[in-house]
């Protein structure tokens, strides 16, 4: 692997929204194809990269809860959303000849492997991407704390949050122009801020397994390495802060 990365193994959280880009609803190929791009780079300069992938622009279980829908049943459908989501990822990758495997919570072995740990490190090892799809396949879980649970897993040395900011603000930076960046900032300070870069559980998870949390803006071309390189474009999320 290239000494340029600080990490030579890491999970890369993408939410359902980053994918559909401008469209709204759905998958946006421009955006799939240019994040293929990216991960392209690093992947073949030897970094093991895993991807855990949200379904919210297809469906979002909170919102299906909140329309009067049973919350399991809603979150379930949510689960179904992020395979869809990561087999339009699995087919860019590849079609960038990225090696690619899918493990689903949920079996559905036609299109998926099962998820097992042990499989998931082998594939990683040999050279492959390996996407989680179906969240932790238990209702009542968000894909973000999927993200920290298979991050943990895998043995992954940080988790990347990607978002369409450039990291974590003292307030929202569309509506406060005014509003500070912050570099490094501890998971008890964006707990008790309510900072929301992911929800609390998957929070403090990682606040109990010390495992970093990076936040960056995926829409840059090239910000993906920039930042396992340990360029200050995101903020850094860690203990000390």
């Amino acid at each position: 692997m290239s000494s340029d990365y600080k990490y030579k193994r890491v999970l890369l959280k993408l939410s359902g929204e980053a994918l559909m880009g401008e469209a709204g609803y759905g998958i946006d190929p421009k955006v799939v194809e240019e994040l293929a791009v990216q991960i392209k780079q690093i992947v073949d300069d030897g970094v093991e990269l895993a991807v855990t992938v949200g379904g919210g622009n297809i469906f979002r279980g909170l919102a299906g809860s909140a329309q009067g829908m049973d919350r399991a049943h809603a979150d379930y459908i949510g689960m179904l959303a992020t395979c869809m989501n990561a087999l339009a990822l699995q087919d860019a990758f590849e079609r960038h000849d990225i090696p690619t495997r899918v493990m689903s919570a949920i079996e559905m072995r036609q299109v998926s492997e099962p998820y097992i740990r042990r499989r998931a490190t082998h594939h990683l090892e040999k050279g492959y991407v390996v996407i989680f799809a179906a969240g932790t396949g238990n209702p009542y879980f968000t894909t973000d704390t999927t993200a920290a649970l298979r991050a943990l897993e895998i043995n992954a040395e940080c988790l990347m949050k990607a978002t369409k900011v450039d990291g974590i603000y003292d307030a929202d930076p569309v509506t406060h122009p005014d509003a500070k960046r912050f570099e490094t900032i501890s998971y008890i300070d964006v707990l008790a801020k309510g900072l929301h870069v992911m929800d609390s559980t998957a929070t403090s998870l990682c606040m109990d397994n010390d495992l970093p949390i990076l936040v960056f803006d995926l829409t840059v071309p090239g910000n993906i390495a920039r930042i396992l390189k340990g360029e200050n474009i995101g903020t850094t999320v860690t203990a000390e802060g």
